[in-house]
């Protein structure tokens, strides 16, 4: 029976896919595959080898290590193994066409797929945790955004949340109290968002007069102050640190609530270019 050992230094998965498609060409091949995944060092390289070398076998791999597709040619021809490089011709064609060199690290699709996945979550997190909705589930946000209304809350949540980072945000409403929830949540991940009266009261008469809600309440500017100064007290009550976000972009307000975070939760996001 021949032994196919697919040789990787990040999974194999990608290229046991190839193979187990090539063998459905071969019905009731008298075949078997053998994985091999985070092969990083020569010597590892070379036990497979040698397995190999004691049946009838074909090893077929996919690094991405110039120095271990190099090492696997020189075992393979010295031990008598047919071995076959699936990754290094692909690799030398693209850096010939794109005039880049590789950066021959291990694992960086599944990183790729990982992060994108992470994403994806963060985002339908973000949707389902906007404006206080569920917030009994909250304790899986990084961050928490808190502020009154029109205080740039939901473009940063998303903003943020496209980034990977799981982050909800919670309404300040006058009259109505906050969530239980988010009074015994870590007072350093929770950031409220301010901004100056005037911008915001602009603000919210345009919002009055698009959504045709009465104006005298919600955007007058007695009002508007009366809001930022509760939204203050509830601040200083409670530990919660503030940005002010007149005339900023969401990137801006972004990166100025990351900084603000606590290191471990920074460190989660070492692709966080914000």
């Amino acid at each position: 029976m021949l032994r196919i050992f697919v040789v990787s230094d990040a999974t194999g998965q990608t290229g046991e896919r190839m193979v187990r498609s090539g063998l459905v060409q071969f019905p009731e091949a008298p075949a078997t595959v053998v994985r091999r995944g985070n092969v990083r060092t020569p010597e590892q390289l070379r036990a497979i080898v040698q397995e190999a070398a004691g049946h009838d076998s074909l090893i077929l791999h996919t690094l991405v290590s110039d120095e271990l597709r190099r090492l696997m040619l020189a075992e393979s021809r010295a031990q008598g193994v047919d071995a076959m490089d699936l990754m290094g011709p692909m690799l030398d064609r693209l850096a010939k066409h794109l005039k880049l060199r590789p950066q021959e690290k291990p694992g960086l699709f599944k990183q790729l797929v990982e992060a994108r996945s992470r994403e994806i979550e963060a985002v339908e997190f973000a949707f389902r945790h906007d404006d206080g909705q569920h917030a009994d589930e909250l304790s899986r946000a990084e961050v928490v955004l808190v502020g009154v209304s029109r205080t740039m809350k939901t473009p940063t949540t998303l903003y943020l949340a496209y980034q990977g980072w799981f982050a909800a945000n919670v309404p300040i409403v006058p009259k109505i109290p906050m969530p239980p929830v988010v009074l015994s949540f870590p007072s350093e991940r929770i950031i409220c968002l301010v901004m100056e009266s005037r911008r915001l009261l602009a603000l919210r008469r345009v919002r009055a007069e698009y959504l045709r809600i009465p104006a005298k309440a919600y955007a007058s500017l007695e009002n508007v102050r009366k809001e930022l100064r509760h939204s203050e007290r509830l601040c200083a009550k409670h530990g919660w640190r503030q940005i002010d976000v007149t005339g900023k972009s969401v990137e801006e307000v972004a990166r100025e609530i990351v900084v603000l975070l606590p290191t471990e939760e920074q460190a989660r996001h070492p692709s966080w270019q914000g």
